[in-house]
């Protein structure tokens, strides 16, 4: 009786969408119930800064869209509303916390794991010496006319 009633409400050719938009609703609304059954103060012990952060931002920009589809559907204009210039405001925030969530995984260089992958491509086990690399051409001498001011061996 309710898919009745509903496929008289609409034109067919959006029913797909709509079942889309009311999974996504679904969804939505499981999600909110999950975070709403644990106090935030003890989500927020549990987490670190940065997840603190990230757990701030999600909540303000997903409040802020929400209230940008209650405009829509109230029929204003959200652009010019200034819930357009806090959804900026908050996403140049989440973009600064995933910069430095890249940073912190970014690769660091060791020195002393470099110094060690360098020396033992250098070793040669059969001989058990260090290999000198090649000789390639010999290096030009570079401004030999000042090296010889500058030496205290004048002739």
């Amino acid at each position: 009786m309710a898919e009745e009633f509903l496929a008289e409400d609409y034109p067919t050719e959006i029913e797909e969408q709509l079942t889309g938009f009311e999974s996504s609703v679904g969804s939505i609304s499981s999600m909110l119930q999950t975070m709403v059954a644990m106090p935030r103060n003890d989500l927020q012990q549990k987490l670190d800064p940065l997840e603190q952060a990230k757990l701030d931002l999600m909540s303000a920009y997903t409040l802020n869209s929400l209230f940008w589809m209650f405009l829509v559907t109230q029929g204003m204009n959200p652009r010019d509303h200034p819930v357009k210039q806090e959804l900026e405001r908050i996403r140049t925030y989440m973009t600064r916390v995933k910069d430095i969530t890249d940073r912190k995984k970014a690769g660091r260089l060791d020195k002393g794991v470099a110094a060690r992958f360098v020396r033992n491509a250098l070793y040669d086990s059969e001989e058990g010496v260090f290999k000198r690399p090649s000789p390639g051409p010999a290096p030009q001498a570079r401004n030999t006319a000042f090296r010889k001011s500058m030496s205290p061996y004048k002739k």
